[in-house]
């Protein structure tokens, strides 16, 4: 089942409605905006995207408003912290990787102008090459969280089947889709 059908007969103020609805596709321009997707993806793995989406706003809190520049400067104190967090998965391979990944982003930004900009110079890779390149670049980053990275945030086309009622917004939003709409 898709992600359109299993949320459309949810109640407009279900959170997986609401985010299919208004966030799941849509662009992502601010960096610190792209770490918090990708934080959340990461922690999504092996687990029900409902819950994530349920302690979104914990996650926020505790990744510093998702703030690259803060995350990398996270220490063995703040893992500990983090750890016994009960907001948020507490997953220690999951958070070193947020870590990590913060402390690459920042490379990436300094050599790019941004992590979005970055990211905007492979659009058209296939899903293999994406995966390649942030298994070089990144940590906790298999194929199926970068899938769904890039879906989520308007990289790759996929986050909406045709007949799904977003999916025309989604196109006006993503003018590089058009060309194989």
């Amino acid at each position: 089942m898709s992600y359109c059908e299993f949320t459309k007969d949810l109640k407009q103020n279900h959170l997986d409605k609401k985010y299919h609805d208004f966030y799941y596709g849509y662009p992502v321009e601010s960096d610190d905006e792209l770490f918090g997707r990708l934080i959340l993806e990461i922690n999504q793995a092996g687990l029900n995207w409902s819950l994530i989406l349920n302690k979104e706003e914990n996650f926020r809190k505790a990744f510093d408003n998702f703030s690259i520049a803060s995350v990398a400067q996270f220490d063995e104190q703040k893992i500990t912290e983090l750890m016994n967090n009960k907001g948020i998965i507490r997953n220690r391979r999951k958070i070193e990787a947020v870590i990590f990944n913060a402390k690459k982003i920042l490379i990436i930004q300094e050599k790019f102008g941004s992590f979005n900009n970055w990211l905007t110079q492979y659009v058209g890779f296939s899903l293999k090459e994406w995966t390649k390149l942030f298994k070089k670049n990144f940590k906790f980053t298999g194929e199926k969280i970068v899938e769904e990275f890039l879906m989520s945030t308007g990289y790759v086309k996929g986050a909406h089947d045709k007949n799904c009622p977003v999916y025309d917004e989604i196109l006006k939003c993503n003018p590089q889709w058009k060309r194989n709409a």
